[in-house]
């Protein structure tokens, strides 16, 4: 599934693309939207602005429209020059948006709407979302530690961190790396987990996510992820693979010095 930072990459080559414009051509070639008319609702409206939250995006147009999107485990998100061959077959293309010569592609869903402004803010989907990892923003410590201490302190920390109510934008990447760059066992129940060690497995991976939503995705930033049966850079011991939670997400850790 992709996780927050490339979400907020997504958002970052859209931006420049259609924010501030008024989108030349808007198609839904998706057949489940062929009654909706979205070509149609949108036409003549200006983007005001495209956002980010956690795993969802938005891109708000006058008039109080919204188009919101969650890829889960599917979905993408592309930018290219308008006329250029798109990396994916083009039948799997829901939603074409293109102003000048460059052409907006959202493939293969899932979730992917039109929705008043109104909705958004009150959809607990996006409304319930935790402090955004990824944000420039500055990270509501405050925020994150109260949901934190509310969830059910038995949990393991690394399957806490995957819950967007409690933190926007991990996924089973990023909970990875930032149990190890805190060097905190993911195992751990949520509640022998201090505020210090909480807010070390934000921040450690805080500026990584936030570059890789610039940059893109590199791996160089992994020290444990996909990496089972290696040593662990920091004390030798092999890195060791299982599947955590209720839906069994793949975790990386160091039984070494991961304590």
């Amino acid at each position: 599934m992709p996780e927050g930072d490339t979400i907020h990459y997504a958002a970052n080559r859209i931006r420049p693309v259609l924010e501030g414009h008024v989108p030349d051509e808007i198609r839904t070639p998706h057949r489940r939207f062929q009654r909706d008319r979205w070509p149609e609702r949108l036409a003549g409206r200006e983007v005001k602005r495209v956002e980010a939250r956690g795993k969802h995006l938005m891109i708000r147009f006058e008039g109080n429209l919204t188009i919101h999107s969650h890829l889960r485990m599917t979905g993408a998100w592309d930018v290219v020059p308008r006329g250029s061959q798109w990396r994916k077959d083009p039948r799997r293309a829901w939603l074409v948006m293109r102003h000048g010569d460059r052409e907006v592609i959202q493939f293969d869903g899932p979730v992917l709407e039109l929705m008043t402004d109104g909705r958004t803010r009150f959809d607990q989907r996006i409304a319930g979302l935790g402090p955004d990892v990824v944000s420039p923003q500055p990270f509501d410590d405050r925020a994150y530690l109260r949901r934190l201490r509310e969830d059910d302190p038995t949990r393991p920390i690394g399957d806490t961190l995957l819950d967007q109510k409690v933190v926007a934008g991990m996924g089973t990447v990023w909970r990875s790396e930032a149990c190890w760059c805190a060097a905190i066992d993911p195992w751990r129940p949520t509640s022998s987990i201090t505020d210090e060690e909480a807010l070390a497995l934000v921040h450690k991976v805080r500026s990584p996510m936030q570059q890789s939503a610039i940059e893109g995705f590199q791996s160089r930033d992994q020290h444990v992820f996909e990496r089972a049966g290696r040593p662990c850079s920091r004390c030798g011991t092999l890195i060791r693979r299982a599947t955590q939670g209720d839906d069994n997400r793949r975790l990386f850790w160091c039984p070494g010095c991961q304590r």
